[in-house]
């Protein structure tokens, strides 16, 4: 069994706001935690470089010790802050994108952005960089909570959008806040993407479903030796014991209410 380790980051500052400051990280954090990773040997793919390294018939070689960083909804602090180190070490990694958030989405411009967020020129230019962008819907709802007319245009707007204007094709996507179902994972295949990320906090392997592959979190709480135990893979279940926790207890509590809209006729 392939056994790969997918991180999952947001916001990249010093200077985080208080919606954004759980789930930041610094950039001083960021750059000792990509030295680990070139230290150890490790190397880093984006999210659609791992699928295809993971599909037997292409002809591609999976690397001794894969590792994909990822980040999620596109803070501008990914351009000023985080794409620099990556750059400074030849890391590729993958940003989720949401479409709606983007600062000069004008007109397309949907839901509530949580803090100053990328534009489309600057996510060109990531692009650019070998910088694979990814969809995250369009105005980052709960996806599973949706009518199924309201997924397909969250879906289908965000991957129309990023494909229109960075003009490269959008194969791969990550749920808003994680979360996913099997009726949003059909309509997520249907929308054309071949592989998707929620979070769960566990090491990713060959035999996770393609549409649900997890994530582990790295947020402003997360110490290199945290780091180090998480991509090795040393007590990982001990390590997100708490998020798990919640992530599972909510899943009940999101199911439930999903349920009850459909016996009220609302989806």
């Amino acid at each position: 069994m392939i056994r790969i380790p997918i991180l999952m980051y947001h916001s990249v500052t010093d200077k985080p706001n208080e919606e954004t400051k759980p789930h930041s990280v610094r950039p001083s954090d960021l750059a000792e935690q990509l030295a680990y990773l070139a230290e150890s040997g490790f190397t880093p793919l984006t999210l659609g470089d791992l699928v295809a390294s993971l599909n037997k018939n292409n002809g591609r070689s999976m690397p001794d010790k894969p590792v994909v960083l990822t980040f999620d909804d596109g803070y501008a602090d990914f351009h000023s802050q985080a794409l620099p180190l990556l750059e400074r070490r030849a890391f590729p990694a993958t940003v989720f994108l949401t479409s709606g958030w983007v600062s000069d989405a004008g007109k397309d411009a949907a839901g509530r952005a949580l803090d100053d967020m990328l534009s489309w020129s600057q996510a060109r230019e990531a692009a650019e960089t070998g910088i694979e962008i990814g969809g995250h819907s369009h105005s980052h709802p709960q996806l599973d909570q949706l009518r199924t007319e309201e997924l397909r245009q969250e879906l289908r707007r965000n991957k129309g959008l990023l494909e229109d204007t960075l003009g490269t094709p959008v194969a791969t996507m990550a749920y808003p806040y994680g979360y996913s179902s099997a009726r949003v994972r059909r309509e997520v295949r249907k929308a054309g993407y071949f592989a998707a990320c929620a979070v769960n906090n566990t090491i990713a392997a060959d035999r996770h479903d393609m549409l649900a592959i997890p994530r582990l979190t790295v947020a402003r709480h997360t110490t290199i030796n945290m780091f180090r135990r998480a991509v090795e893979g040393s007590g990982v279940p001990l390590i997100y014991l708490r998020e798990r926790i919640l992530t599972k207890g909510y899943a009940v509590v999101r199911r439930t209410r999903y349920g009850l809209q459909r016996v009220r006729g609302n989806v």
